[in-house]
């Protein structure tokens, strides 16, 4: 386990870590970006094109940066790889094999899989709810602490998706959410930093529209982000959260068009 000291600079070195990681990965993608530069550009709401390539990028970082900070449990270590890998995977077969795709929300794609359907959207939402409950079960150990483990990573993930409807929204979310975890001890500052460095490391070509986070990026810092309030919280704290979650989800374009709006 991090004691206080360990686990502050823990922090530091997994934002450091993934800040870099990040804009490594960031300039990689944008000089060779997989299966050509047409399939990761997008018109963004204002219909300026840009590109995915930060959403890639800052899931790589997060995940680099998590499974290599001195001093994590290995159980936290493996959750969070397993979380964050998955979470972007199926956020970017979204942002591929969904882009032409209207529907949007859970009970769209629900309803197309009971049609017979299964779309690219309920690929990720079963993808990363299944994630969310493997890494909960690495994380706790009584039943009904795994189950609420695993609905604040996959919610947190939907959660950052969700407000990731204009420039900077879902960054300045990944820091407030962030920013709490950093003064908690053991696993939760550096898995809370790696998000915050990895946003960190993107934020100004977000805020510029040359980039966007897409569902890649989104669901993955999210997901890392779940991780940290799990990791920092016993079950009170956990249904409190898994709560606010699903009424989050639950209300999901109402808080998207309330983001937009501001």
């Amino acid at each position: 386990m991090l004691g206080a000291t360990g686990a502050g600079r823990a922090a530091y070195g997994a934002l450091l870590g993934s800040a870099g990681a990040t804009r490594a990965a960031y300039g990689v993608l944008k000089s060779r970006p997989p299966g050509g530069a047409v399939l990761w550009e997008r018109k963004n709401y204002a219909g300026r094109t840009v590109n995915l390539h930060a959403g890639l990028a800052t899931a790589t970082g997060t995940a680099l940066a998590a499974a290599t900070v001195p001093g994590l449990p290995a159980r936290a270590r493996s959750a969070t790889a397993l979380a964050v890998l998955a979470a972007g995977e199926c956020g970017a077969y979204d942002d591929v094999f969904g882009a032409t795709d209207p529907r949007r929300g859970f009970r769209a794609h629900l309803s197309a899989l009971r049609s017979g359907e299964v779309t690219s959207g309920a690929v990720k939402l079963f993808g990363i709810g299944a994630a969310g409950l493997a890494a909960g079960a690495l994380l706790k150990e009584r039943p009904v602490d795994k189950l609420l483990a695993g609905v604040v990573v996959a919610g947190s993930a939907h959660l950052v998706n969700l407000l990731d409807v204009r420039p900077g929204r879902a960054a300045g979310a990944v820091l407030a959410i962030g920013a709490p975890g950093l003064l908690r001890g053991g696993a939760a500052g550096p898995l809370s930093a790696a998000s915050m460095g990895a946003i960190a490391a993107v934020v100004g070509d977000d805020l510029g529209e040359r980039t966007m986070l897409g569902d890649a990026g989104a669901h993955a810092l999210g997901a890392a982000l779940g991780l940290a309030i799990v990791t920092g919280n016993g079950r009170k704290g956990l249904t409190a959260h898994a709560a606010a979650l699903i009424a989050a989800a639950a209300a999901g374009d109402r808080v998207s068009g309330a983001v937009a709006a501001v």
